[in-house]
Formats: C-alpha cells, sequence, structure tokens
C-alpha cells in the first residue's frame, strides 16, 4: 500500500493518491488530473475510483475530467445527488482497491453528504482516514455551509458532534488522519499548519473534541463563525451541475494581446486582474486594474472579492505565469480568462498608456505620522483585530471590503495595513479602482509595525 498527499499551499487544500497492487484511488482531486494521471502513469497503476468527501465549496473538483480520462468510479456518500455519473455509496459500504479496502463512513455535519473513507489495510487493520471537511488537524469543518430551510446551523453542528463521536472517535488512536485543509482554509476557523495527525492526537488536543457534551460542541464549533465568502455556493453548484473540461479553458484564455488590444478589452468593460508581487505592483500598475498577488492565497481571494464568476477578465502576470494564474482562477470557478498582456509589464510601460502607482509608507515613518484628517484601516479579520491592533484604526476586514465602499468617505486620506502586506495592497488596488485618491499602504504590515 502507498499513500501520498498532494497538497496545494494557494487553496490550503490536500487531495490523496492511494495505492494497492496496481490500482489506484485518488480522493478530492483538484480541477488538473494531470498531476494524478502521471502519478498512476509513473508507478504503473491504474486510476480505480474518485473518492469525494463531499460537494466542494472553496473549490471546483476534478473529479469528472479525472474520470473521463482514465475511466474510474466517481464515489460521493450517502445523500449526494448530482447532474453527472455518480456512485452514491451506502454507509459502511467497501471498495476493494488491490489488497486493501475502503470503507465509507457517512459523517453529515459539514454538508448533509459529507463522508469519511477509511482505509482498512491487506491485514484487514483500520490504518488511515480521509476526513475531507469533517475533521481537520486542530477544527472541525464548518457547519454552516449547507443550511437550508429545514435544518439550521445549530442542527447541522449537532449532526457533526454525533458523527464525530461515533464514527471518527470510535477509531483506534493510531489511525492516521489525512484532512482536506490546512491553515488558510475559510472551512474552518482554527486550521492547524500540519496537515496529517492521528485519532488519538485529535482526541487529545482538537479543541473541538473537548467538548463532552453536544451543547458544548455545538456552542464551540459556531461561536465566531464569519460569513462564508460568497464564490462557496456557486462552486458547490458547479460541483453537482458539473463544467467545462480544463483543458478548453486553458486553451482559449491563452491569448496574448498588445498593449492597445489589452486596453481596448479592458475600455468594454472586462476587469483587470495583477497577480504581480504586492510591492511591484505598488510602483506602477494599469489604471482600474487590482492586485492579487500569485505568491498568495491568490484562488482564495479572487473568489472572495470578484462577485460574478461569469466576469470577463484580463491578466497581467509574471513572464511565463499566464497559465498558473489561469489554472487557478478556474480552481475557483473563474473561466472567463479573455487573454493576458503579451509582454508583461513592460510592454505596458513602453505603450506610454496610463500607470498608476500605490504611495508606500515603511512602517518607522508610519509611526511618526500625523494622523489628522486620516483614516487608519486595519484590513485583517475581525478576530486578528481584537488580538492586537493600532490604536485609534478602524477594523475593515478585506473579504468585506467591496461591499462597503459607498459607505466611504472619498476625500479622507487613507492608510491601510493587515499583518505583512499582502492583503493591504488588495485594499489599496479595490479603492483607487473605485476612485480613492488618498491612498498609502504599509509596507509589511502589522508584524513591522
Amino acid at each position: 500500500m502507498y499513500i501520498e498527499q498532494l497538497y496545494t499551499n494557494c487553496l490550503a487544500e490536500a487531495a490523496y493518491y492511494i495505492e494497492s497492487n496496481g490500482e489506484a484511488g485518488i480522493v478530492d482531486p483538484l480541477r488538473e488530473t494531470r498531476p494524478y494521471l502521471d502519478l498512476a502513469d509513473e508507478r504503473g497503476t491504474k486510476i480505480k475510483y474518485v473518492f469525494e468527501t463531499h460537494f466542494h465549496a472553496d473549490f471546483v473538483s476534478g473529479h469528472i475530467d479525472l474520470a473521463k480520462a482514465s475511466g474510474a468510479q466517481i464515489i460521493y456518500g450517502p445523500t449526494a445527488r448530482a447532474e453527472y455519473e455518480i456512485t452514491v455509496a451506502e454507509d459502511e459500504q467497501e471498495f476493494s482497491l488491490g489488497n486493501i479496502r475502503i470503507k465509507v463512513l457517512h459523517t453529515p455535519g459539514h454538508t448533509m453528504e459529507s463522508s469519511c473513507f477509511l482505509v482498512i489495510d491487506e491485514t484487514g487493520k483500520e490504518h488511515a482516514i480521509f476526513t475531507g471537511d469533517t475533521l481537520f488537524i486542530g477544527d472541525v469543518g464548518r457547519p454552516d455551509l449547507a443550511v437550508r430551510s429545514e435544518v439550521n446551523v445549530e442542527e447541522m453542528a449537532a449532526k457533526l458532534y454525533y458523527s464525530l463521536h461515533n464514527k471518527v472517535l470510535s477509531l483506534p488512536d493510531d489511525v492516521i488522519v489525512y484532512p482536506g485543509h490546512g491553515a488558510g482554509s475559510q472551512c474552518g476557523k482554527n486550521l492547524s499548519e500540519e496537515t496529517v495527525s492521528t485519532v488519538g492526537q485529535q482526541r487529545q488536543f482538537n479543541y473541538t473534541l473537548q467538548e463532552d457534551t453536544e451543547e458544548g460542541f455545538v456552542k464551540a464549533v459556531i461561536t465566531g463563525l464569519v460569513a462564508p465568502p460568497q464564490y462557496f455556493p456557486k462552486n458547490v453548484q458547479i460541483n453537482k451541475s458539473g463544467y467545462r473540461n480544463i483543458q478548453e479553458v486553458l486553451t482559449v484564455a491563452n491569448r496574448p494581446l498588445s498593449a492597445e488590444e489589452f486596453s481596448f478589452e479592458a475600455a468594454k468593460g472586462a476587469l483587470i486582474i495583477d497577480s504581480r508581487a504586492a510591492q511591484v505592483y505598488c510602483a506602477g500598475h494599469i489604471p482600474g486594474s487590482i492586485g492579487i498577488g500569485l505568491d498568495g492565497f491568490f484562488a482564495i481571494w479572487v473568489g472572495t472579492l470578484v462577485e460574478d464568476l461569469n466576469t470577463p477578465i484580463l491578466l497581467l502576470t509574471e513572464p511565463n505565469k499566464e497559465e498558473d494564474t489561469t489554472l487557478r482562477l478556474a480552481r475557483v470557478g473563474y473561466e472567463h480568462v479573455l487573454g493576458y498582456l503579451e509582454g508583461g509589464w513592460e510592454s505596458w510601460r513602453q505603450s506610454c498608456l496610463e500607470i498608476k502607482r500605490i504611495t508606500s509608507q515603511c512602517p518607522a515613518d508610519f509611526r511618526k505620522q500625523d494622523f489628522d484628517d486620516t483614516v487608519v484601516l486595519d484590513v485583517r479579520t475581525s478576530g486578528e483585530y481584537d488580538s492586537e491592533h493600532w490604536e485609534g484604526s478602524i477594523n475593515q476586514p478585506l473579504a468585506e471590503l467591496p461591499f462597503r465602499l459607498a459607505e466611504m468617505d472619498k476625500s479622507m486620506n487613507y492608510y491601510l495595513y493587515c499583518q505583512s502586506g499582502y492583503r493591504s495592497v488588495i485594499a489599496a488596488s479595490l479603492l483607487i479602482k473605485a476612485g480613492f485618491r488618498n491612498v498609502v499602504n504599509v509596507k509589511m504590515g502589522y508584524d513591522a509595525i
């Protein structure tokens, strides 16, 4: 038996490759199929199953394309309903994979169809469990994403309590826990940087599992939940209904545009996304663009801030990063990339078209600043702000900023900071795009302040 975690940092997402005696299963694959197909080819195996722990909200899964390319069967847990061919497993149903078995454990609570997949090894021992968004390292899945009129968040959290205690925590302490996400995911609120653990370690250290009663667990899980990103329900629907082949998406987007063509498309209403690093963007950018660096949680922030999945998008990237940027957008459902600026920033600079800049201030100068007629915006989350912040600052979380711009006074001076300088540049680009003229970004953020 062989198990490999394929972790994608920019989405904080873990997919898995399971292999036994020439047969392989993939758990929760990302949109692109090539890594899984290549791994199977390298190891001389055939992909037999694609196991989906639930209908994902934070990314578009690659299960459909992967099944078509490999001939694999798509497995969901009980109650799942999709608009394409799937196998809906029964609770505790087992699937043979080479010399091992994969047992389905229905664990509703994060969503109704949420299921974990338990690996039973060649000797019959319970070896590992793929928990999806049911159990993370240090946390559990949020119970508010699948709330419907007939079930509320408290009821979903209660279902999660019984799923964990009756299914997962009944396993031996040495069973390895492979979760669906790590720190940075918005599918939970206290995820660890660690991406592998054991049932025993989680039983001992996971804060939610210290609650012995249903009432205590429910309170711990739902307290402090913030609204999920607006793209979450849209990705769920895509995962239920299907999508375009990823290679088609990449091919259509692979369209180099001159500066003049790029400017023409922008004038027609296309959104310019600049994925260069934050301080590079500050030094010079195209008017009307938003700067979301590829070196951070790029896809998550696009999904959080760009409301319409059908928005036509133009890309300005670092050299040779065009396809990577398009792929990351497609992972969260943004498939309408019209093309990219050929020659990158240098092409725009040489075209003599307009250039905008964001004033950046070093933390030392910020600390000496006279803040008369100035608003200091802390664009971190409310939890970060409550922990510690610059006295006199106003908390305006980046995730909410696009929907609060109409309430802000454009005549004021704005100084923006986050934790490290990544989110504040995104925020500054949104303000400038909306017509705010006096915007200063504090470099390196609160860490440096």
